[in-house]
């Protein structure tokens, strides 16, 4: 089997593949569309990141194609329909420590938002910092603050967790209510209430087409004015320019992202505003979770290998 490897990856991944014959292209710069066909050819498996489109396109031009390997939980980056019309397997890569290293991310957002890390941090370097002053740089505890959490999967009961053991009041909009982080003090409330009742508002959903900006002008008109809104979920979830138009014009306090709506792109806005955190999606890009992403690629190819059914097939 000819194996093509479209990233870099952690080297304890590449030690693994001892009886597969595999390309490697050995670097964190995406490739183009034409450079990813052009790798393809000849191999019967693929490792790829999500913020590779392996499209329609690509999959025609890959030729011998048989296994796609997503190196990451999601897959929405993939056509799994056109592949699976084309015979072709597409597996993701789920790892425990994902959600946890993403809740502890979008902690650090919060905290970083709240307490005006990154502006004080601008501040100190360019010589603005003159000693301690009653007034200089206020932010907000995170103490009887209320978090709201859209989406209460792994990562959203991860962040509640740690939010409540902050002292923050906790409450959730999911499809289904779950007992279980309920049951630790999280409540459930519905759409409207999450809008309106939420100092801080955190994405923790998959992305669905029925879901494509949800977090529009309106949703925003609906916060409060000193809410703070993140997402390290899906860009598609918001409309990134009524999520500036919001900021620029006072109708939220504050933002912090890890993910854009199209990704890499930032909408330009965004990177003029000093009351917004970005980060470059960084979410699972922890040891531990690329780790257990990567030896997930590798025993769904290994299971592919052998004739059984990939352990983590998604369609």
């Amino acid at each position: 089997m000819k194996l093509f490897i479209s990233s870099r990856v952690p080297d304890e991944i590449i030690e693994r593949l001892t009886d597969v014959d595999y390309d490697y292209n050995d670097s964190n710069i995406p490739l183009t569309k034409d450079e990813l066909i052009k790798g393809l050819q000849g191999a019967d498996a693929l490792i790829c990141p999500l913020s590779d489109k392996i499209d329609a396109d690509v999959i025609d031009g890959a030729g011998d194609l048989k296994i796609i390997l997503n190196y990451g939980a999601g897959f929405d980056n993939i056509d799994i329909v056109y592949a699976r019309s084309k015979g072709i397997v597409v597996c993701n890569a789920p790892a425990p420590s994902s959600a946890v290293s993403t809740a502890e991310l979008t902690f650090a957002l919060m905290l970083a938002q709240a307490r005006k890390l990154v502006n004080g941090d601008k501040d100190l370097r360019e010589g603005g910092f003159k000693g301690w002053r009653p007034t200089y740089f206020l932010g907000q505890q995170l103490k009887g603050k209320t978090l709201g959490i859209f989406g209460m999967g792994n990562i959203g009961k991860n962040l509640a967790k740690r939010a409540l053991a902050f002292d923050m009041n906790v409450i959730y909009h999911s499809r289904n209510r779950k007992d279980d982080i309920e049951s630790f003090g999280a409540r459930y409330v519905s759409f409207e209430q999450l809008l309106s009742e939420s100092d801080f508002i955190s994405l923790h959903s998959a992305f669905v087409p029925e879901l494509h900006h949800l977090f529009d002008e309106h949703a925003f008109k609906a916060m409060k004015p000193t809410a703070t809104f993140i997402n390290a979920a899906r860009g598609p979830l918001i409309d990134e320019q009524a999520l500036a138009d919001a900021l620029k014009s006072g109708e939220i306090a504050g933002a912090a992202l890890d993910v854009y709506e199209f990704e890499p792109k930032v909408t330009a806005d965004l990177l003029t505003l000093s009351n917004v955190t970005l980060a470059p999606h960084l979410g699972n890009a922890t040891f531990e979770a690329r780790l257990e992403m990567g030896n997930a690629c590798v025993d769904n190819l290994e299971d592919f290998q052998k004739g059984v059914k990939p352990r983590n097939q998604v369609n």
